[in-house]
């Protein structure tokens, strides 16, 4: 279990490996993260966040998807609404009301199931309103030309169609996320544990590479882990 302190899970490991020598030892410690990590390493050829907990501190906007943060990162969550009362805002995607959800300034409640088109559906419009970051595309990713094709299968409308949402909300959800001098998203469990979990951490990342939010302070896909140790 991912309850387990690090230095107990050491001792398991070497127990397993070293005494009954056996490889065949496995915990959710690395498979809820799994998806995460492998939509990291898709998308920007490494599997660790590009960013660091004191990102929280110079975020101008938050998507937070798949995630109830206020009771599973309740002291992360508390950083963040810091940064709130500083004028920050707050997205928050969630089949549930969640007590995260009671402190968004917009809440998308999204029909389960239904993230991939939300997320396509926000880089559709970045890219439509311009609020994308060209220069940044052209020095550090690959594969752009073939997305704006791709992106035409996810406008506003079928989105709303798909997700359960107002076409307006989709709307201002990516106003503020291309308006933000820098933002932060951050996700866990509610995307990570489908089917197309790596999928999802890879748009995450496309939306980041899309408007050169990542790899500076405030800004950066930032994955959360499930348990303490999941890391």
């Amino acid at each position: 279990s991912g309850q387990m302190s690090l230095e107990a899970q050491y001792l398991a490991n070497k127990l397993a490996k070293g005494f009954i020598r056996t490889r065949h030892i496995e915990s959710n410690s690395r498979l809820c993260m799994a998806s995460a990590s492998s939509g990291y390493k898709l998308s920007l050829g490494a599997d660790g966040p590009p960013g660091s907990y004191q990102d929280f501190e110079h975020a101008d906007v938050f998507l937070v998807i798949g995630a109830n943060m206020a009771d599973c990162h309740p002291i992360l969550f508390l950083r963040l609404l810091d940064r709130i009362k500083a004028g920050a805002k707050l997205i928050v995607v969630d089949p549930r009301r969640s007590a995260t959800a009671d402190k968004a300034d917009l809440f998308l409640q999204v029909r389960p199931g239904s993230d991939m088109a939300l997320l396509n559906g926000l880089l559709h419009l970045l890219h439509r309103n311009g609020r994308t970051h060209p220069d940044f595309i052209a020095r550090h990713t690959e594969g752009w030309d073939e997305l704006p094709a791709f992106l035409d299968d996810y406008p506003p409308e079928r989105v709303a169609a798909i997700t359960g949402l107002a076409e307006a909300d989709i709307i201002k959800a990516a106003e503020w996320i291309g308006s933000a001098n820098n933002w932060m998203s951050c996700w866990t469990m509610g995307l990570n544990q489908s089917i197309h979990g790596t999928w999802h951490s890879n748009a995450i990342c496309n939306l980041h590479l899309a408007t050169g939010a990542i790899c500076r302070p405030g800004s950066g896909p930032f994955s959360l882990t499930g348990q303490p140790n999941a890391m």
